[in-house]
């Protein structure tokens, strides 16, 4: 990191001897409008990723933690497209969007909703949200796989005195169980909050930040920098304010825990 930093003050192409300029990269990413652009997505990402995966992964647990027929072959389901590659779901959802063969459109079109079959990855204003619906159907099989082993920690006796008491099952899951979770939910928001902050696959795979820099995240935006246009320097400093954009996120995140287990 230390080194990243170093070579964030100079202009390095990554062949010839790397050239101190100071501050001067920091100065243009911060007038650079696909740096903006970049940021806005990865907040994006990061707010859906916290939210809806977290949320579903959950609630599948809690639908899942019991004895119901077919119960093993919905959990291998819900996890299968995490043992996907996501340059292999990627490129199967890239299919699924294609404007004229995708299988999404095709749907519409059968369903005779022609004016809902639009250009998912060339619309500006779609294509991001095209990607994070592919992320998040590959993160909530495994935010659910995390919530089912937390909740084999949980003391059933627990659950069932609040039974006794008159809880509903609404009350025995706020006020037991999901109190019992906390530290399952912190491993799962800081992983989704790493995992949207360091997103490059499925948008390299996907649309390789187009149309016109508009699905670009932060670790897109500094892989072009630095290895398409061989500028090293700019690229680290891109990778600088990514490292320091994630501590920010993380260490929010950990001091709201801190303090909540501090009231209690």
């Amino acid at each position: 990191m230390f080194y990243t930093f170093y070579l964030s003050l100079t202009d390095w192409d990554g062949l010839s001897a790397p050239n101190f300029i100071g501050w001067r990269n920091y100065q243009r990413l911060f007038k650079d409008p696909v740096f903006y652009t970049s940021l806005k997505n990865n907040l994006k990402w990061v707010l859906s990723f916290i939210t809806i995966p977290v949320a579903a992964g959950l609630a599948l647990a809690m639908a899942l933690n019991r004895s119901i027929p077919g119960e093993k072959v919905i959990k291998a389901s819900l996890y299968s497209p995490m043992v996907l590659s996501l340059v292999v779901g990627g490129l199967m959802w890239s299919w699924m969007y294609h404007p004229a063969s995708g299988l999404i459109n095709s749907i519409l079109r059968l369903a005779g909703l022609d004016a809902l079959a639009l250009g998912w990855l060339s619309d500006k204003k779609l294509v991001m949200w095209a990607i994070i619906v592919v992320a998040i159907w590959r993160q909530v099989g495994y935010v659910m796989v995390l919530y089912l082993a937390g909740l084999q920690s949980v003391d059933p006796g627990l659950v069932d005195a609040s039974k006794v008491d008159g809880a509903s099952g609404w009350q025995t899951f706020r006020h037991v169980i999901f109190p019992l979770l906390a530290p399952v939910t912190v491993i799962v928001v800081v992983v989704s909050i790493i995992d949207s902050l360091r997103a490059f696959d499925l948008v390299s795979v996907m649309t390789r930040g187009g149309p016109y820099n508009s699905s670009s995240v932060l670790a897109n935006f500094m892989y072009i920098e630095a290895f398409n246009n061989y500028k090293m320097g700019y690229g680290a400093t891109i990778a600088v304010i990514l490292f320091l954009i994630s501590l920010v996120f993380i260490f929010i995140y950990l001091w709201r825990i801190l303090e909540t287990e501090m009231e209690y």
